[in-house]
């Protein structure tokens, strides 16, 4: 079993790049973010004839999540239950695999901005109440996939710069913590079970020729339940849809599960 996760920042410019990249990868889950289409104008039919079914939380301009799927999903949950929020930033779906009853979650975890603005509290906040929610769900659902882009260059081998960077929001400490407290629930980051070559990134700046220069950061991540840690056998970022014309700023992230 496959599955991917991609920001794809506009459904609506890239559909053509999304149904190339599932004909090539035809993975069994792609979860998307940044959709910034609303629920009546998603690309419903052109997904179906592509082999996907599609469960999605959208919203106009900003945000949107979704989970692409070849089977439907099931006990489909929209956004963190509790936490007053009109971004469109979670999207949970339940389906059935050679594993066994696996959830998959789309996660678009917020920007932050920078450390001296007020989305720099809501995105710890909203991190918090991701935390208390994902151990809900690992509760009942013990075979679990966090997919997204987080927003957050876990350690510094993440980032093109740490020099640079440092002290910046995506890589400052209180939001690595927050990633840490979801990891410490029992997650694994797929990418690290295996070596990967040296500045392996998943986000590049279109500004002053970010991908070229290889000036990225690691913030898109596939995190595993225990239960599912022991079947991924590879996971590895697909750095070809960046070198299209007009493309997302990110690249997806795939990890094959090897269940028997």
């Amino acid at each position: 079993m496959k599955i991917a996760t991609w920001n794809v920042n506009s459904l609506k410019v890239r559909l053509p790049q999304v149904l190339d990249w599932l004909a090539a990868n035809p993975v069994d889950a792609l979860c998307l973010q940044e959709l910034k289409l609303p629920d009546d104008r998603l690309p419903l039919d052109a997904l179906r004839e592509a082999g996907y079914h599609t469960a999605a939380a959208g919203q106009s301009t900003y945000n949107g999540v979704a989970v692409l799927s070849r089977q439907p999903g099931r006990d489909v949950l929209r956004n963190i239950p509790g936490f007053d929020d009109a971004q469109q930033r979670l999207l949970a779906v339940t389906l059935d695999s050679p594993c066994g009853e696996i959830r998959i979650i789309s996660a678009y975890c917020p920007n932050g901005q920078s450390l001296e603005s007020d989305k720099y509290p809501y995105k710890l906040a909203w991190f918090a109440a991701l935390r208390d929610h994902i151990e809900q769900e690992l509760a009942r659902y013990p075979r679990l996939a966090l997919l997204g882009d987080f927003n957050v260059a876990p350690e510094d081998r993440d980032v093109h710069d740490p020099v640079k960077w440092e002290g910046q929001v995506l890589v400052s400490a209180p939001e690595r913590a927050a990633l840490q407290a979801l990891i410490d629930l029992g997650l694994h980051d797929a990418f690290r079970l295996f070596d990967q070559p040296e500045k392996s990134f998943s986000w590049w700046d279109y500004r002053q020729l970010g991908f070229r220069r290889n000036a990225g950061l690691r913030i898109d991540h596939i995190l595993l339940s225990d239960a599912l840690r022991e079947h991924c056998v590879s996971c590895a970022i697909d750095k070809e849809p960046r070198r299209l014309p007009q493309p997302s700023d990110h690249a997806p992230v795939i990890a094959e599960l090897g269940c028997a």
